[in-house]
């Protein structure tokens, strides 16, 4: 790891050096630096890294650092994206990266702000309260419109470690408060959970970088066979579950009748019953 990471924050070295006799992409298994443009207001650069989330989950990471002219006697610009959080938490990313860089001013930071960033990220996103900072990032109301209480189906194409797969879903579930059941019919793994959205986003997290469950050699793999097959927020006739729960079913019948309890016979009729061959 701290050889891989030299070889990242050699190329951001020369990036912030203003080196721009190679404009080559450096890329390596848990991180890559890219000069994007070299601009009369500076220097813009991509770094595609990965830090550790919650629960031990790895998070890819885009950072983009806007470099001025003036830089490092000024701050740089900063952007955070990520598929796997919410916008509210890209920016409160953002906002503690600008703080970090604050102590940091008058010596080159891009690869101590990325260091920083890989130690740190867990914390923040245990502690996602916005700051005080620049107005595009304290409306929090405009970025967490789609939170509430949610309802996910998700579909499993298979399960070879079963025993510690269930242990391990079942431990996310109760670790992020989610309700609802893993059910197995034959061949058909679901998973329905209920909660608070950025809870169930948190779980999909889990679910896609954690290592789960073993391939064909026995070896541990991320799951990669997992679809959703639907996602919207808990309706009014919508049973809502008080624990989650794992189920065997003997019949199609059986696992229509779970469906129907909870309120949602339309969505086995539209999503469940195409899996059944």
């Amino acid at each position: 790891m701290h050889y891989v990471l030299r070889m990242v924050f050699g190329c951001l070295k020369l990036l912030e050096g203003r080196d721009t006799r190679s404009h080559k992409t450096r890329s390596t298994k848990d991180s890559s630096a890219r000069h994007l443009a070299h601009e009369t207001d500076g220097t813009v650069c991509r770094i595609l890294t990965k830090a550790e989330g919650l629960m031990d989950a790895d998070i890819p990471l885009e950072l983009v650092f806007h470099l001025p002219v003036n830089y490092p006697s000024c701050l740089p610009g900063i952007s955070v994206n990520s598929e796997y959080l919410t916008r509210a938490q890209c920016l409160a990313v953002k906002e503690k990266l600008l703080e970090q860089a604050k102590n940091l001013l008058s010596e080159p930071m891009v690869h101590e702000l990325v260091l920083w960033i890989q130690e740190n990220l867990r914390h923040i996103l245990n502690h996602p309260e916005m700051g005080s900072g620049s107005g595009k990032c304290t409306s929090a109301a405009s970025t967490t419109v789609d939170d509430g209480f949610w309802i996910i189906l998700l579909h499993l194409d298979h399960m070879r470690a079963k025993t510690k797969y269930v242990k391990t879903v079942e431990k996310w579930a109760s670790d992020l408060r989610l309700t609802g059941r893993l059910m197995f019919m034959g061949k058909i793994i679901l998973i329905l959970l209920q909660g608070d959205r950025n809870n169930i986003k948190e779980y999909l997290i889990l679910q896609k970088t954690c290592k789960v469950d073993v391939d064909s050699s026995g070896k541990k793999c991320k799951e990669k066979m997992i679809s959703v097959l639907f996602e919207t927020k808990v309706q009014t006739e919508h049973k809502r579950f008080l624990a989650f729960e794992v189920k065997e079913y003997s019949s199609l019948d059986e696992l229509q009748k779970e469906f129907e309890t909870a309120g949602l016979k339309k969505l086995f009729s539209e999503f469940v019953l195409g899996l059944v061959k």
